[in-house]
Order: structure tokens, then sequence, then C-alpha cells
């Protein structure tokens, strides 16, 4: 009876053996270590803003005639689109031809597919090719706005810094655009003053270097825990912007030595949008005010600072634009756009938001006298 029971036994043993062989090359994970399920796998999308079918990222166009997302657009607002612009339905790659239909999120298929998994290159709208990436590149390829320096310096090239000209207004970088900010120079998101040196790509350390490391790859999210490791301030969500090295020092100069680095940045940046203020005032006669919601930049009626609700619609739209504005309303968009700047490549955004005050500051009054630029 033994014998009867035990080769069976011992067969069932080899068979699991011989998979194991094919799909972990011989080695039997623990569970802990063996992949998701598709169930998890699945559940975790769908809290993700990828698969929100609700979002204004998916239905902008719906009611549109006809309806269907255009080619500017569709790359990343559409899992059509996006396999247009890879190639993988036999069209050229990195063009997208065609505007697509509505009704589709970023699916499975937009980052489960062959030519998906062998993309290893992302192409910035500098024009920059960075390669090396593994798959994380198609994450770079929507997560890196529309706009660069590239295209506020062809802009304003050989203008007069400080006279209105028709021909200019905001540009906007677009939204959501960590994944060339971490690249700094190398993608140049930023508008970069001539003469001036800026941080490339921000390295992290070698266990957290590309997207997937720090992002979940299907819920998109972060597990503060693994930063604790590291960073022991770190105690959940909430105090991740507390994030601090020693060393850094106190770029904004305020004398708070202990703050996290991304406390320093928004102070920096709170001080820009004043000098922009100031600017608008003092050289064009006309008070602005930021908005979060499209239009960005509006007329500021009542000279509060902010931008009212009844003040945020196309009307009210800033109307009078010179080089300099352009420049500095690039940058402080920039980095409200990019909210992990903290993590994603500090240095980076302290050099650009120093040097648009720096340059504001040749025309409007501007405390800088403690601020610190790393170099």
């Amino acid at each position: 009876m033994k014998k009867k029971i035990i080769w069976p036994l011992l067969l069932i043993f080899f068979l699991l053996g011989g998979l194991a062989v094919i799909l972990f090359g011989g080695v039997i994970l623990p569970p802990q270590a063996r992949p998701e399920t598709v169930q998890a796998i699945s559940e975790k999308w769908s809290t993700a803003g990828h698969s929100d079918r609700d979002s204004v990222s998916f239905t902008y166009w719906d009611d549109r005639d006809p309806p269907e997302i255009p080619t500017n657009c569709s790359k990343c607002h559409s899992e059509y689109g996006y396999l247009d612009y890879l190639g993988e339905d036999g069209s050229e790659p990195y063009v997208v031809d065609a505007a697509v239909p509505i009704g589709s999120v970023v699916s499975c298929l937009v980052c489960h597919n062959p030519t998906a998994h062998e993309k290893d290159m992302a192409l910035f709208p500098s024009g920059v090719e960075i390669e090396g990436l593994g798959m994380t590149a198609n994450c770079l390829e929507c997560h890196q706005g529309r706009r660069s320096n590239q295209d506020v310096a062809n802009a304003i090239m050989n203008l007069p810094e400080d006279e209105v000209n028709d021909d200019l207004d905001f540009i906007n970088v677009h939204y959501r655009v960590g994944g060339a900010t971490r690249f700094g120079d190398d993608a140049t998101i930023a508008y970069q003053y001539p003469g001036k040196n800026y941080d490339g790509l921000f390295p992290h350390v070698p266990s957290f270097t590309t997207c997937t490391d720090c992002h979940d790859p299907h819920s998109a999210k972060v597990t503060p825990s693994e930063c604790a490791s590291c960073h022991p301030v770190v105690t959940g969500f909430d105090t991740l912007r507390d994030v601090r090295e020693p060393s850094t020092p106190d770029y904004d100069g305020d004398g708070n030595t202990t703050e996290g680095v991304h406390y320093e940045i928004i102070t920096i940046h709170e001080v820009l949008l004043q000098a922009i203020q100031a600017y608008a005032l003092e050289f064009i006669g006309q008070p602005i005010a930021y908005s979060n919601q499209s239009p960005q930049w509006v007329i500021d009626t009542n000279s509060n600072g902010i931008a009212d609700p009844d003040e945020v619609n196309r009307g009210n739209t800033y109307p009078d634009w010179t080089p300099r504005l352009v420049k500095a309303t690039y940058n402080y968009h920039l980095v409200l756009e990019s909210a992990g700047a903290f993590v994603h490549n500090p240095r980076y955004a302290v050099q650009f938001l120093y040097d648009t005050l720096e340059d504001l500051s040749q025309v409007v009054n501007v405390d800088m006298s403690n601020m610190i630029r790393p170099e």
C-alpha cells in the first residue's frame, strides 16, 4: 500500500519541479515571493486613475462632434492611441496616425503587449531620446508633459524681455510631469536660463531608481514604509514630505534647517508667485492671479492676489504677455504639476525656481539674500 501512495506523490513532485524549472528557473518560490494573482492585480488597477472611466482624462472629448480623441491627445488618453503610438497595430512607431474612438482607458493591453515589453527608450518633448529605461519607458511616455525648455526659448527668441507682444501667451507644460522632472537637464522640461548649470537625472539609490521601484505598477501607489528604512521620519503618507537629508542646505533661507526639502521648494515657489504678481502689476499694469484649473492665469479683477471663482473663465484669461512673464509662469506651473519634485529631483526644482526669481529680481524687488542655489 505504501508504494502505491509514494509513487504517485513522487510523480506529482517531479511534475511540479519541472513546472518550476520552466516558470522560475528551477526555484520553487515561497508563498510571499510568488507573482500576484490576476485578481489581486485587477483589484489594484481598478483603484488607479489609469482605470477611472469617469475621469476627465478619458471623458473630455465625449461631447464633441464627432466624439473622438484627437491625434495630439490620444497617445496618453486612450488604449487605442497608445497602441497606435507604439506601432503595435502595424503602423509607424512614435506617431499617432489618426483620431481614435472615445471610451477606453489605460488598460492592461497598453503595457502588456510585445512592443511595450521590449520598449527601452522614451522620446521627450524636447526631442531628447533617453535609453536604458526598461519597461518604465512606457510610464515616461505619458508622464513627461507636452512642452519643454525649447518651446519657451523658441517662443521668446529675439524679443525684448519686458515688451508686451500679441504673439505671446502662457505656455502650459501639461499635467503630471514627474517623469520628465526626474531627468532634469537630461530632458530639459523646465525653462533653463542661459549660462546656468542644471542637474540631470536624480539617481536616488540603487534599489529605488525606476518608476515601479517606488510606485506599484498597477495601483500607482507608493508604500511609505519602504521609504522609512532610510528616512525614519516617514511614518505614513502624511510624513513623506518631511524627508530631508542632513546635508541639505537652507535653500529658501528661512532659517529652518529641519523642515522637509518639499517645504524648501514650496517656500521659494510662493515667493515666485509674489514676484510674478509684482511684475505684472508694475510692468504690465494688469494684476494677475493663478488658477489651478483652466485658464491657469487670469486677470485679478479685485486685486486680492487669488483667482476667485468668478474670475476663472475664458473671458477673463490674462491677455498681456512679455518674454519675462512667459518664462516665469511656465516654471511656476511646472512645479505644481511636479508635486513629487521633492522626491523626483529636488535640486533641479530649486535650481530653476531660483533662476526664475533671479531673473525677475532684475526688474522687481525680490528678497533672495538668504536663498541658496544648489550648484
